[in-house]
């Protein structure tokens, strides 16, 4: 697929989880990564607000081992609580992902010079990132290495089929949707072979409003770069 990178996510921890439902208390971990998960790593990977970056699928290279840690985060009312968080073990994905052009930012057009920003997002995988990669939350640092997709033996692929309910996609954001809202997503995943074939945003039918959210405005040569400056400069 034109503008497509694919590249191997590990990492000793990870914790994917419903957002809404992580104020306080014991936190679990979805046993795949979740859209919205995938999406913050390939925008620390590259990102501009020129772009929208669509994950296409990920492959599940190890298999679903959990691990529990006790913890204390700090409780909203002061001081400490005491809490268990269940964490995935020893994790590593394949994930293939792709950009198009924002086209609710009509301001940025200019900055849409195909080649340069894919040129740029597939030096970026082989230098590992931009910025930190997390595996769902700021503990779980992981690391990323560009691969061919597919390729190598995965833990599941021997497996037909297998489903797991409900789950949390991603949010719609105003600046990706055109609508003044935050609104979260839900679909229902089913692996095959290992691999998990996201659904495009727009076709999850599951979703419940947030919060009114209104976008963040960007320039070029204001509180932006110029791609042209991006490439020269990494």
């Amino acid at each position: 697929m034109k503008n497509s990178i694919a590249f191997t996510l590990s990492g000793r921890y990870a914790l994917f989880t419903d957002p809404l439902t992580r104020v306080g208390g014991e936190r679990c971990s979805y046993h795949i990564p979740t859209y919205e998960a995938l999406k913050g790593v390939v925008k620390s990977i590259y990102w501009k607000p020129t772009l929208t970056w669509v994950i296409d699928r990920v492959r599940v290279m190890k298999s679903m081992r959990t691990q529990t840690k006790g913890m204390k985060p700090i409780s909203y009312n002061g001081g400490n609580s005491i809490a268990i968080y269940t964490y995935l073990a020893d994790v590593t994905y394949q994930v293939e992902a792709h950009f198009i052009w924002n086209e609710h930012r009509p301001e940025l057009a200019r900055d849409r010079i195909d080649g340069k920003h894919f040129s740029i997002a597939r030096r970026m995988v082989n230098l590992g990132g931009r910025q930190d990669i997390f595996l769902g939350t700021r503990e779980c640092q992981g690391y990323v290495e560009p691969c061919v997709f597919g390729e190598g033996d995965g833990a599941y692929d021997d497996l037909d089929e297998l489903g797991f309910g409900l789950m949390f996609h991603g949010f719609d954001y105003p600046d990706e949707t055109g609508n003044e809202a935050l609104s979260s997503r839900f679909w229902y995943p089913t692996m095959r072979r290992g691999v998990i074939d996201f659904l495009a945003p727009e076709a999850c039918e599951v979703r419940k409003f947030v919060r009114p959210m209104h976008p963040k405005h960007f320039e070029v040569g204001g509180n932006m770069r110029d791609v042209a400056i991006e490439e020269v400069g990494g």
